[in-house]
């Protein structure tokens, strides 16, 4: 099945991850791209289109 939206162009002009001169003690949070997509299907069981937003809990602490 193709990806959804495939071969569309977005409006959206590309932003760098953090800005030029960052304040300090300020949250910066990198857009979102729109790839690496799950079928609609496959996104709602995982609970997330994007595959690389697909981080599911494992309990435990972290080592």
């Amino acid at each position: 099945m193709e990806e959804p939206l495939a071969g569309q162009k977005c409006a959206v002009q590309p932003l760098p991850p953090i800005p030029k001169d960052p304040a300090l003690a300020m949250a910066y949070i990198p857009v979102q791209k729109f790839e690496n997509l799950y079928q609609p299907e496959e996104g709602y069981q995982s609970g997330t289109l994007f595959r690389d937003l697909n981080k599911p809990f494992m309990g435990g602490a972290a080592k």
